[in-house]
């Protein structure tokens, strides 16, 4: 499976770049590389329980967020190049820390390295869910791939307006893209089902990262995903924004939410009833919450 990469056609831009010479878009070579592996513990309820998210960092992403809160890794490419058995050892040693899940953070780029790695975990006694955390900028025929290996999508779904992705992402078709990527993650692993404990261990979870004076295109999602979406299928909206990386020359980006803007949206979800999910409340303090970088993965 790895010729993949000689004509790399992986996720929506199909670059076709053979990335054992050089890069794509996403600027990743035909290793993996990664930033961090840790425990965490602020995700979801349903994800982090009360043992922690097993969460591997990957570097490079196939968008150009102005707004990532991740930005050393995502743009501007912090890490390690690792081997694929190097890959397969972290997640069992994360396993092994008592992890609820393995937790793979913008793993598009590295999709067949992942796939390969899942196999030899597996072989080597890896038996706790694998979460394919995802801005959802996804080709459905590189999704497909994943089926059986994948036992919880954690799609993003960033943009109603195409012209706000364009602006904000650099991409096209942004919410084509991610909608048809997010049907097909609920064909393949379906509505959630949960552990005895409340921890989620199969199923999609869609997140919706509000962002200040866009709280129309927010409303839009969040409609879209209740008319298009089974009600079973659980939402995350959150209010973390702070701006950070390009955001803070943006006019528009360069500020946290108002509590108008929060409040507004609350009511909008009331509105809509939809059921299952989590609605985060309005902070003071998330950039303390984003990871440091530094970790020797020799």
């Amino acid at each position: 499976m790895l010729e993949k990469l000689e004509e790399c056609e992986i996720c929506p831009h199909k670059c076709r770049v053979n990335r054992k010479e050089k890069i794509g878009r996403c600027k990743a070579r035909e290793k993996v590389k990664i930033a961090l592996y840790s425990i965490h513990d602020f995700e979801e309820p349903c994800i982090s329980g009360k043992k922690g998210s097993g969460t591997v960092f990957f570097s490079n992403c196939n968008l150009n967020c102005m707004f990532c809160q991740n930005y050393e890794i995502s743009q501007l490419g912090k890490g390690k190049e690792i081997t694929i058995e190097k890959l397969a050892e972290i997640f069992l040693i994360q396993q092994k820390r008592g992890v609820q899940n393995i937790n793979l953070v913008t793993p598009t780029s590295y999709v067949i390295q992942i796939i390969e790695a899942i196999k030899i975990a597996k072989e080597k006694g890896l038996n706790i869910p694998i979460i394919y955390n995802t801005n959802s900028y996804e080709c459905v025929e590189t999704l497909k791939l994943l089926e059986g290996y994948i036992d919880i999508y954690l799609p993003d779904l960033k943009y109603y307006e195409n012209n706000l992705a364009k602006k904000y992402s650099k991409v096209d078709n942004y919410f084509e893209i991610a909608t048809k990527a997010i049907k097909e993650m609920i064909r393949q692993v379906g509505v959630p089902k949960f552990n005895e404990s409340g921890v989620l261990r199969k199923g999609v979870l869609i997140r919706h990262l509000v962002l200040p004076n866009h709280i129309e295109d927010s409303k839009k999602v969040l409609k879209w995903i209740k008319e298009n979406i089974p009600k079973e299928i659980y939402i995350s909206v959150m209010a973390q924004y702070f701006p950070t990386y390009e955001a803070k020359k943006d006019k528009e980006l360069n500020r946290k939410l108002t509590k108008k803007e929060w409040e507004e949206i609350e009511n909008y979800i009331q509105e809509l009833e939809i059921q299952n999910g989590y609605v985060q409340e309005l902070g003071e303090h998330e950039e303390e919450y984003v990871p440091k970088w530094e970790i020797d993965m020799s």
